[in-house]
């Protein structure tokens, strides 16, 4: 027999990847002031910085980081001075 009141409420979720626009319709235990109704549901509508819409794994497109400038300055940082005598 299962044990009543032991898990979080859940709710009607939309989240949406902000770089691309598109939504993901799910249950979850968080909550958010915007809603949307979207086929005669009601959804509170949650932002995402990365989803498998966006990820670069998911995509199979590969985003260039130039790290030159903070390999360059790590390398400044402790490069080895010469002993004093």
């Amino acid at each position: 027999m299962p044990k009543k009141d032991i898990h979080p409420d859940s709710y009607p979720v939309c989240f949406v990847d902000v770089s691309t626009g598109k939504k993901f319709l799910t249950y979850s235990i968080l909550t958010a002031k915007k809603t949307e109704v979207i086929d005669g549901v009601e959804y509170m509508v949650l932002p995402c910085d990365i989803t498998s819409d966006s990820h670069t794994a998911y995509t199979g497109q590969k985003r260039v980081v130039s790290t030159a400038s903070r390999i360059e300055k790590f390398q400044r940082k402790f490069q080895r001075r010469p002993a004093r005598a």
